[in-house]
């Protein structure tokens, strides 16, 4: 049985075979198998029954309907542009020259070439657009891209589907219309039987038959029922036509000729090496004759059928062994892209936490898509679930990979709500002029902005600037007064010094300062103001210096040590050295608990010493250490007095 996957002939391209132009029929042939649809790209699942030689009733088979050459346009006969060379405009502007052709079903082949390479390139500057927006710091899930040159592609292939239907609705009605004319002449034809008439029946039965051939297609549900009623009167007729011996002996030599002629062909088709060509024109053959050849003579009727039955088992085995070999082929795939299929699988298990980590096994998967694509076909049977799993397999990795980024959007989206607290906190502050106390919580909040990570794209750009402005806008005028303080702690370090110099001439010209001159100067030192840190070492030397002249003064062990403490403490609380005085404050009560701890255990010793002479050496040094340990005692109590008293 053939296919139904060649054209019908019309009658102006398959000429009638008479004595005078029986030879046109063949040389057609070579047009005919340029204009025969191709095969499916599993041709083998479909093959030509062998048509075995019957007598002259049994002679026509039933065959598939076969549809009709249609006139091809230029643009069909062009010779194959190579799309992947054309970029995304190139292939719309081929696009749009492919719809001016009417009959688009010309042309469909072109059009899905054209897809499949504009899908690609789109697919890749897709690819690449996504990877620039992820880089700029933006959400994979928030991206979005539109493209003048998409919307154009949409239109014209919507524009293609519309007058593809169109076609075939076209197709649909012109077939009805044959179903009528070919019922018509199956009634001329019944007609002509039962008015036979020996002079003309002849001719006007092959004038009916290359009427019946020019109609076309019909629709496919009444194929069958239509060409066996055909035939059956076909039959008929030559039963009626083979009572006369000499119109029997003229068509049976005229289809021996046409059918040797066929013969040839197969046979010359058999040693073809292009399979699938020698199959296309194989099915031409039989259908020349099952269609338009009659009966031979039974005297030749076994060789010449003998002879294309084998060739034609030539071209089937042939296919056959074509169909093993891809077959393995495709067993080889099919394993091959479950391979693919379950490294998919493990990549989706593999947990990633952030957002490089799925950056890059979405390249992996990228990769893995690349692969399963380029191996080629499966088993037919196996074709649906292969493609289900790899479906499957991709949907789960993705599904997976949304979650990731639906919940880094809601921790962004908590991190935008814990930005916006800090700029408008940093906002309310930003005019503040309290500076010991604004300046710690302006720091702050920079710190906190640091820790606390990605806020969606779309607001980033926006918040940061409120909340730099705002933090430049409070520093630079803290500098600002802070550039005029400095003016002046420089010119206080420059008095200072002065100061120092001129404390250390005098000194060096008398011998002993009085009290009275010394206080004068460490008055005149705390009244100049306090110094930046990096400027302090000339506290220290005054220091130094004063430490030295009051011990050349008359004065007791502790008028001195208070002298030099209250200087030094004096020293901190101007400068607001606050850590040092609370140190300060620190040590003394440590020493006042040290000392009082020293007197206790002295005088528990004392007990233990024989008394009985005031001369003891033991007992003298002990009283004198508690003697020691008590005044020193009056004088860091004396220290923490002050240091309590003082104002800071």
């Amino acid at each position: 049985m053939l296919e139904n996957n060649t054209e019908d002939i019309p009658a102006d391209e398959i000429k009638e075979t008479t004595a005078e132009n029986k030879d046109e029929k063949i040389k057609n042939i070579e047009t005919e198998k340029a204009e025969v649809e191709e095969v499916k790209e599993d041709p083998l699942k479909a093959e030509v029954e062998e048509v075995k030689e019957v007598p002259p009733k049994a002679e026509v088979e039933e065959v598939k309907e076969v549809p009709p050459k249609k006139e091809v346009s230029n643009l069909a006969k062009e010779k194959k542009l190579d799309y992947s060379s054309l970029g995304l405009e190139g292939l719309v502007n081929e696009l749009q020259k492919l719809l001016r052709v009417e009959a688009v079903y010309q042309v469909k082949n072109q059009v899905e070439e054209i897809k499949k390479n504009f899908n690609q390139k789109f697919g890749t500057l897709l690819k690449e657009k996504k990877k620039a927006f992820v880089e700029q710091g933006g959400n994979e899930i928030d991206f979005q891209f539109s493209s003048p040159i998409k919307s154009q592609y949409n239109d014209l292939l919507f524009e293609f589907k519309i007058k593809r239907d169109r076609y075939y609705k076209q197709q649909e009605a012109l077939q009805k219309e044959n179903l009528a004319k070919r019922l018509s002449l199956i009634d001329e034809l019944k007609e002509l039987i039962d008015t036979a008439d020996a002079s003309t029946m002849y001719n006007n039965f092959r004038s009916l038959q290359d009427r019946w051939r020019a109609v076309g297609k019909i629709p496919h549900s009444k194929y069958n029922d239509v060409w066996r009623t055909y035939h059956h009167h076909v039959e008929r007729f030559y039963d009626l036509l083979h009572l006369n011996k000499d119109f029997r002996e003229l068509d049976y030599k005229h289809n021996l000729e046409e059918k040797m002629k066929l013969v040839e062909k197969a046979e010359a088709l058999a040693e073809e090496e292009n399979i699938n060509k020698a199959f296309k024109e194989l099915q031409v053959l039989h259908r020349l004759w099952k269609e338009d050849i009659g009966p031979v003579d039974r005297e030749h009727r076994e060789e010449v059928w003998g002879r294309f039955s084998e060739a034609t088992k030539k071209i089937h085995n042939k296919r056959h062994d074509a169909q093993k070999e891809l077959d393995s082929k495709f067993e080889e795939n099919l394993v091959k892209k479950q391979a693919v299929i379950e490294e998919i699988k493990q990549l989706a298990t593999i947990k990633a936490t952030s957002h490089s980590e799925w950056q890059k096994k979405i390249r992996e998967l990228d990769q893995l898509r690349q692969n399963f694509f380029k191996i080629g076909r499966v088993p037919r049977s196996k074709n649906n679930q292969n493609w289900q799993d790899f479906k499957d397999a991709t949907r789960d990795f993705n599904r997976a990979k949304n979650a990731f980024y639906k919940e880094i959007k809601k921790v962004q989206q908590e991190n935008l709500n814990k930005k916006m607290v800090l700029v408008e906190k940093a906002e309310s502050l930003k005019d503040k002029d309290d500076w010991d106390t604004v300046t710690p919580v302006m720091k702050q909040i920079q710190i906190d902005w640091k820790s606390i990570g990605h806020v969606p794209k779309r607001y980033s750009d926006e918040i940061w600037k409120r909340f730099k402005d705002a933090c430049n806008h409070y520093f630079d005028r803290l500098h600002g007064v802070q550039d005029e303080a400095n003016k002046e702690q420089i010119e206080i370090f420059n008095k200072k010094k002065e100061l120092l110099e001129n404390l250390k001439s005098q000194a060096d010209k008398d011998e002993a300062l009085t009290l009275e001159v010394i206080q004068t100067y460490s008055n005149d030192w705390k009244n100049l103001g306090y110094v930046p840190a990096n400027m302090r070492h000339i506290e220290s030397k005054f220091n130094r210096l004063l430490d030295k002249l009051y011990g050349k003064l008359n004065m007791s062990r502790k008028e001195i040590a208070m002298l030099k403490f209250k200087n030094i403490v004096d020293g901190y609380a101007m400068n607001k050295q606050i850590k040092k005085l609370e140190d300060e404050q620190y040590f003394i009560r440590k020493k006042i608990d040290e000392s009082t701890r020293e007197i206790q255990q002295l005088e528990n010793n004392i007990s233990f010493i024989s008394s009985d002479s005031d001369d003891n050496p033991l007992l003298k040094n002990v009283q004198n250490n508690i003697n020691t340990y008590t005044e020193d005692l009056k004088i860091w109590k004396e220290k923490l007095d002050y240091l309590s008293n003082l104002k800071y």
